[in-house]
């Protein structure tokens, strides 16, 4: 449609003066020799967006949108205060009508207030800012109408600037944008003119284009806008600053800063398609009134109806009349009804409007072994309700349960959208060091539908063989200790198995597996022999070293036993003989 938002209020010569006035005032005790970083232009000091209508050009008006009309509706006088939503992947609608954002539109302010923490951290540019524009200029995007890349369906578009009761600006972009080569025309989500999308443009998607019509990439340009003169959002001057200079109307300030204290107190996601659109904008003549500041109260009615003057016509200030006696007050002419706005016409539906459910795309419980990539795809088809694939809507996938398990790149939520044959993949997912079970859900952006949930197991590091490294034989002195330590190697399936679990037991026989209480033996960490090791670990070549052993005074041939994860096993003999004498062996600590 051809979608002229917000309804501005034309004032008398006078108004316009007062107004101009008090915004250079503002403008010049905020920011005083400031420069414009985003188009290299200088702004001189003391100077402030243009408070007239005069422009020639887009540059010339001095603000974002080249004061083209926008909605006026209101925030309700009750604030939302909404709960959590209970599944990642499933918005869900509570508190105010008003408080619900697209859940395309609000994560593309919250993305572009993300981004501008970083780039801009003096800037404390809150998302409910955002927000706050992006309903007054668009309804937020006619109510989340937008694709799965965030563009709308169909273009947006301002009334043409032609100086017909709005700014004059002839074309600066040959229609690129507005599609009208003589004039400029507001575009998208946020109703950039085109010669300020020139230089403000952002790519807030990640997909190479810097498109007015997207609404991450118009999010982005405006937080990057209201950003570029240093002005600091946490400050009421740079804060009012910075919404003048997007649209220099006292009006337009007072309707964004009562949107953006609604949304501070409260907001929650809805399904793209399902937002409400305002209906009353600045452009129509219907005489409505201003935009009250936050702190206004409700206007409430005189308690005292008006009583005529005995003598008077019934209602005249200016004298008496024939009659004897004040008569019945003769009924007040009914005004005529404001005209009524013409309907928008009915949008068409998105892609996330024809989604009915998800069909998981998996073979079955997926699985890998501590530390490694789980083989398995994540995959899901989004579907019609008579089984038609549907491409590009918005697929999110979180994981969840007490495991490290996490998305390539470390994330444990990730969105992705559907092919041409409707399957959304993934990212590979990885296992952490971490063992236990974990579950992945699949649902759709902006649409509730019921998601695909994925059972995953991450298990232990295991060995299926241990083998000595060296073969030298082990064995010492009565009282002594051993010359060499003991040394294995395991793998899993032929490969190096590191960083896997092993315990070290010395064993009373080969078929008795219980620990010896003599022979050769561990000291721990206070030097007292002990015969039993656990919470050993191979390290990244395989390799596993015990600490030294110790022989008490018992003579004879000795097992120590070594386990794994996985069940590999490894038994190595230990001798203990007196110098210069054959060592014999224990009938105790027989190798059977």
């Amino acid at each position: 449609m051809a979608a002229h938002f917000g309804r501005r209020l034309r004032k008398g010569a006078a108004t316009t003066a007062v107004a101009a006035a008090a915004v250079a005032a503002l403008s010049a005790s905020q920011a005083p020799g400031v420069t414009n970083e985003d188009d290299g232009r200088p702004a001189a000091a003391g100077a402030s967006a243009p408070a007239t209508d005069g422009a020639v050009d887009g540059s010339a008006t001095g603000n974002a949108t080249g004061n083209s009309p926008y909605y006026t509706d209101l925030p309700p006088l009750k604030s939302p205060n909404p709960s959590p939503s209970p599944s990642a992947g499933t918005p869900v609608s509570r508190g105010a009508a008003e408080a619900g954002i697209p859940a395309t539109v609000l994560d593309a302010y919250k993305k572009a207030e993300a981004e501008l923490r970083s780039a801009k951290p003096g800037c404390n540019l809150p998302w409910q800012l955002l927000a706050a524009i992006g309903k007054v200029e668009s309804g937020h995007a006619r109510g989340g109408q937008v694709d799965a890349d965030g563009t709308t369906v169909g273009r947006i578009l301002g009334p043409q600037l032609d100086g017909n009761g709005f700014a004059l600006i002839p074309d600066t972009d040959g229609g690129a944008y507005d599609g009208n080569s003589t004039y400029d025309q507001a575009v998208g989500p946020m109703q950039f003119i085109p010669s300020t999308w020139a230089w403000a443009g952002r790519d807030g998607n990640g997909d190479g284009k810097k498109d007015p019509n997207n609404v991450y990439d118009a999010a982005l340009a405006a937080g990057h806008y209201l950003c570029r003169n240093d002005w600091d959002m946490s400050t009421e001057g740079g804060l009012h600053s910075a919404i003048l200079s997007y649209n220099n109307s006292q009006d337009y300030l007072n309707l964004v800063l009562n949107w953006l204290e609604f949304y501070r107190k409260g907001s929650h996601s809805v399904p793209d398609g399902t937002g409400g659109v305002p209906e009353h904008r600045s452009d129509e003549d219907s005489g409505g009134t201003h935009s009250p500041k936050p702190s206004d109260p409700p206007a409430k009615p005189d308690p005292k109806p008006h009583k005529p003057k005995p003598g008077g016509d019934g209602g005249s200030d200016h004298g008496g009349s024939d009659s004897p006696g004040p008569g019945p007050t003769p009924a007040p002419p009914t005004p005529p009804a404001p005209p009524t706005p013409p309907a928008p016409p009915t949008d068409p539906q998105t892609p996330t409007d024809l989604v009915d459910h998800l069909v998981g795309m998996g073979t079955g419980k997926l699985s890998a072994t501590a530390g490694d990539a789980f083989a398995e795809p994540v995959s899901v088809r989004a579907e019609t309700k008579v089984g038609k694939s549907v491409a590009k809507i918005r697929i999110r996938f979180t994981i969840t349960g007490d495991t490290d398990a996490a998305f390539a790149g470390g994330e444990t939520v990730a969105t992705v959208a559907t092919d041409a044959k409707g399957i959304a993949l993934a990212p590979a997912l990885q296992a952490g060091e971490k063992t236990g079970d974990f579950k992945v859900t699949a649902a759709v952006v902006g649409r509730t539908v019921k998601g695909v949930d994925f059972a995953a197991t991450v298990t232990a590091r295991a060995a299926d063989t241990l083998v000595r490294a060296g073969d030298s034989p082990l064995s010492c002195t009565p009282g002594g200790e051993f010359a060499d330590q003991v040394q294995v190697k395991a793998t899993y399936k032929g490969a190096v198995a590191d960083k896997v679990a092993a315990t070290a037991t010395l064993v009373k026989s080969a078929d008795d597996a219980t620990e010896n209480d003599k022979g050769p033996y561990f000291k721990d960490a206070d030097g007292k022999a002990v015969r039993t090791l656990t919470g050993l670990q191979t390290d990244d070549k395989g390799l596993l070293t015990l600490p030294k052993l110790y022989a008490d005074d018992t003579t004879g041939t000795f097992l120590l036993r070594i386990t794994t994860t996985g069940g590999a096993t490894l038994t190595v003999e230990l001798k203990v003989a007196a110098a210069d004498s054959p060592a014999s062996p224990d009938p105790s600590a027989s190798a059977s």
